[in-house]
């Protein structure tokens, strides 16, 4: 994938447990706790989007923890509109779950 057909994606962007300013970029309702790539893959596969995972990449505020990174494909939605339906898909993988 080149650089500007991608949509840089970090599991913090979807963990409940975390602020805004620590990272999380979606409304609540829509993120979880604690997200892991692997869950994170899957809703991207359930959404049947394109993604590359880079699985030892640290988010900047955080370079302590290798969280991974994902890049995902872009398509003609906005960055949030696609985070937003990662999260709905999070959510409803996990069963409903939206603790934290």
């Amino acid at each position: 994938m080149r650089k500007q057909n991608k949509i840089v994606v970090w599991p913090v962007y979807f963990d409940s447990t975390r602020a805004r300013g620590q990272g999380r970029k979606i409304p609540k309702k829509y993120a979880v706790p604690n997200p892991k790539l692997d869950e994170i893959c899957k809703a991207l596969d359930k959404l049947k989007l394109k993604y590359e995972v880079v699985a030892d990449a640290a988010y900047p505020k955080m370079p302590w923890r290798k969280t991974g990174v994902i890049y995902v494909e872009k398509g003609k939605e906005p960055k949030l509109e696609v985070l937003k339906l990662i999260g709905r898909k999070l959510v409803e993988l996990r069963g409903g779950s939206r603790k934290g």
